[in-house]
């Protein structure tokens, strides 16, 4: 149970309630000893009676009236504490619960964006929630039934002995069997319940692939092979789990066998102990229910281990990432506020998962206020600059400074709630539009959405809907059209009104028309604030303050529109083809 150490400081965080859950657990099972000690006394009383050694009815009837009442007023009390032994363990086991999805979660946000590109979702939702369900099993139910096990065993064995010691042992023989055979089943199971999770994580992320990619299965008609795939993953995930319930199904009939063996030991030899006058009659029913109280828990322990063993193999699973350390880390608690000027000095970078060299030694300044416009061809390094800047990466080397600060030294939280960040690959979240473009400023009124809007050009589109701005996007925006998602995801970063203003290639699916008013409105909104456009078209670029063109992750070109044109360079070559197919366009 080493993984399921990690849980003890949640634990912590509940102790009273729990102490609190196994003192009423002791003192309800102590008051469930009263039931057998009694219908013992009960039988002996009636056994007396027959024997004539009782003769007086209205005595035994009082005995019996009062032995009765004992054992349903004790019988009721227990009942009462074990309904509030539940309430205390098991709804701290859903708090538990709540904060390890929390933990989890957070975690999530913490980790960086490399962690991501090499761990699928479907992955990652699983961990969350179907590992973090088998753990809550142990936290609630196992801790639960555990105590009343120990409880029982701890209260009964030792009453059976005080009994009849030497019938108490024969009826305790098949314990220790049961335990070894438990101790060897558990580890099996194990074994099979992590394989159960992995296979099951494999299923959700072929499901999740499948539903986020639906228009492009149905569009080159691979329903079959999609189909196919998942069948066969399926399979494998049924398999498994069939494995499991094997191993599984070994604890119950192994419980009843060992049961049953104790049932006849109490009544045989019980039996001969009654005759040979070593133990009254009552003993007898006294020690069946003793066995048949022992029976549930037994039971249950099976079903205790098992719980304890798939629990074990999912918080391993939720380990590996939990320690997994974040690659960029706050490194300064104080608030550091930025201001917008940005400078590259000699800066390389390597993706660690590709080993692509990204960029090689770059240098550039743009002034707070200004804007630097990227060209360059695909793969040429323009969309890892703004990754850099907004830190979601760490440079290899060199010096990458906001404000004449060396990036990592900032406040990260300061940073990044600074920065208004439009990527290539528009994402927006499955609620109204309203509230998607309101995502970028937490207090924004309605007129401040609209202005937005009309500011990105997407203001007319948002009116035509039927419901307007609150019309609900399906998953990923699927709902609008390629060039209204980069316009709404214009407008989510323009309302933040943020220091600096990163768009990465965000214009590409509007026509020349609607991106030549987006830029002009982008001139008035954003003249506070330093705006790097990454872009392939000249058009965007052409009014910046400053322009560079990288290849390979080398800038080859830098200067203004008038300047690089006169380069004749690549920049003005560009230029030349682009003015050639608008005016084809425009024919």
């Amino acid at each position: 149970m080493k993984e399921l150490k990690k849980l003890n400081v949640l634990f912590a965080k509940y102790k009273w309630q729990l102490i609190g859950g196994i003192i009423v657990t002791i003192i309800s099972r102590v008051l469930s000893l009263f039931l057998p000690k009694y219908v013992g006394k009960i039988i002996n009383l009636l056994n007396d009676y027959d024997k004539g050694n009782i003769t007086d009815k209205e005595v035994l009837q009082d005995d019996l009236t009062l032995y009765i009442l004992i054992i349903i007023g004790t019988t009721l009390l227990a009942a009462i504490l074990t309904f509030v032994m539940r309430q205390l363990i098991i709804v701290v086991s859903r708090h538990l619960e709540y904060d390890l999805k929390n933990i989890v979660y957070q975690q999530y946000q913490r980790l960086s964006l490399g962690f991501y590109k090499q761990n699928r979702t479907g992955d990652l939702m699983n961990r969350i929630s179907e590992d973090v369900s088998k753990v809550r099993m142990y936290m609630g139910p196992a801790i639960m039934y555990s105590i009343n096990i120990l409880t029982l065993f701890a209260v009964v064995i030792p009453a059976m002995i005080d009994t009849a010691p030497s019938l108490a042992i024969y009826t305790i023989i098949p314990l220790p069997i049961l335990s070894v055979a438990i101790y060897v089943i558990s580890r099996e199971i194990n074994k099979r319940s992590t394989l159960v999770q992995e296979y099951l994580s494999d299923l959700n992320t072929i499901s999740q692939e499948s539903f986020s990619g639906i228009s492009v299965i149905k569009a080159y008609n691979l329903t079959p092979q999609m189909t196919k795939q998942f069948t066969k993953v399926a399979n494998d995930s049924k398999d498994k789990n069939i494995d499991l319930a094997r191993i599984q199904a070994l604890f119950f009939p192994l419980m009843v066998l060992l049961i049953g063996l104790s049932n006849i030991m109490v009544i045989y030899i019980g039996g001969k102990q009654v005759i040979d006058g070593i133990i009254d009659v009552g003993t007898i029913p006294e020690f069946l229910i003793y066995v048949n109280m022992l029976t549930w828990p037994v039971a249950v322990l099976g079903w205790v281990t098992n719980m304890i063993q798939q629990a074990e193999a999912s918080q391993k699973r939720i380990n590996e990432f939990l320690d997994i350390d974040p690659a960029i880390k706050n490194l300064n608690e104080l608030e550091t506020p930025i201001q917008g000027t940005i400078t590259f000095k000699n800066v390389n970078f390597v993706y660690d998962d590709t080993n692509i060299h990204a960029l090689k030694d770059i240098s550039f300044e743009i002034e707070a206020g200004k804007t630097l416009a990227i060209l360059g061809k695909t793969g040429s390094g323009k969309s890892t600059i703004l990754e850099l800047i907004s830190r979601l990466y760490d440079i290899g080397n060199g010096s990458l400074k906001i404000d004449g600060k060396e990036i990592n030294s900032l406040n990260l939280n300061n940073l990044r709630s600074a920065i208004g960040y439009v990527p290539q690959d528009a994402f927006l979240f499955s609620d109204t539009i309203g509230k998607n473009i309101a995502f970028g400023k937490k207090d924004a009124t309605q007129e401040e959405v609209i202005a937005a809007a009309k500011n990105a050009v997407v203001h007319k589109n948002i009116s035509d809907f039927t419901k307007g701005y609150e019309t609900i996007l399906g998953e990923r925006g699927i709902t609008l059209s390629g060039g209204q998602k980069q316009r709404v995801s214009i407008a989510r970063a323009i309302i933040k009104e943020p220091q600096i203003l990163l768009f990465d290639d965000c214009l590409s699916a509007v026509d020349t028309e609607t991106e030549e008013n987006i830029l002009n409105n982008l001139k008035k909104v954003t003249h506070n604030s330093t705006t790097i456009i990454v872009s392939h078209r000249v058009s965007s670029a052409k009014n910046a303050d400053h322009i560079i063109v990288l290849e390979d992750g080398e800038i080859i070109e830098r200067g203004n529109h008038e300047s690089l044109i006169n380069d004749k360079g690549y920049y003005a070559e560009l230029f030349a083809n682009q003015m050639l197919e608008e005016e084809e366009e425009n024919d």
